[in-house]
């Protein structure tokens, strides 16, 4: 890797870790970087889960230290995450990556309108407490802990959006428990992918130093911001990534 290779990889790493953060899709950025850089497409998936990691642990310590408060629930959803992630990074799917990528810009909009209209955000402390919709919340993590162990990309909006339909939390707790699970679930995939020998760690640790300083940032500067101005933000992303996948 060049110097100038390594700067670029930085640069789009803060931006991806940022937007991963508030929002979701940077890895729809990462992945194509670092397949664009002569990385085969499975070594790509499995190296940019060493930026994810290192993107969330510093995450999830600037929301901690911004006192968002998301435990014990977030353990709860976390553990079907990780048995989901798992699974999926196990699994080998042969599809077609343009019919993917029209299926999944087709997902993110509709992420896009759970998300923009926050629909159950009425009665949230009895939301809360529900155990009907804490299991109804397990079951989906399971799911999406397999989702985001095979593929990653785009795994931010889904979690936004069973957050707040099915919890209505704000915008800043629902990025602070989004990025706990992912934090969790990514153990489980590099843990699959280092087995596997797929991970180039050179590549994997230089995104690691953009998309952590992205999530830092993120994480501190997105609580106490009106929600308007994140949604506003998760609206123009996947506007942007959607385009980008189905006509690109």
């Amino acid at each position: 890797m060049s110097v100038i290779e390594g700067t670029f990889l930085i640069a789009v790493g803060v931006f991806a870790g940022f937007i991963n953060t508030v929002a979701g899709g940077g890895s729809l950025l990462t992945l194509p970087l670092l397949i664009f850089l002569g990385l085969p497409s499975a070594e790509a998936n499995a190296s940019n889960r060493v930026a994810i990691f290192v993107q969330n642990i510093f995450s999830v310590a600037g929301f901690q230290s911004k006192g968002v408060k998301i435990f014990p629930f977030a353990i709860w959803v976390a553990l079907p995450a990780i048995v989901g992630a798992i699974i999926g990074s196990k699994i080998a799917v042969d599809i077609n990556e343009e019919i993917f990528n029209k299926i999944l810009a087709v997902i993110m909009l509709m992420v896009m309108g759970v998300t923009i209209f926050k629909p159950g955000a009425k009665n949230q402390a009895e939301s809360i407490l529900t155990p009907k919709k804490l299991w109804l919340s397990i079951i989906i993590f399971f799911f999406l802990g397999m989702y985001g162990g095979f593929i990653q990309a785009g795994i931010g909006f889904l979690i936004i959006a069973s957050l707040t339909a099915i919890h209505g939390f704000n915008m800043a707790k629902t990025n602070a428990i989004k990025v706990f699970v992912a934090l969790t679930y990514t153990v489980a995939a590099l843990v699959v992918f280092y087995l596997s020998g797929k991970i180039q760690w050179e590549y994997g640790l230089v995104l690691a130093i953009g998309n952590a300083t992205g999530g830092w940032i993120a994480s501190r500067w997105s609580v106490g911001v009106n929600d308007k101005l994140i949604r506003k933000i998760l609206l123009v992303t996947v506007i942007a990534l959607s385009i980008k996948l189905w006509f690109f």
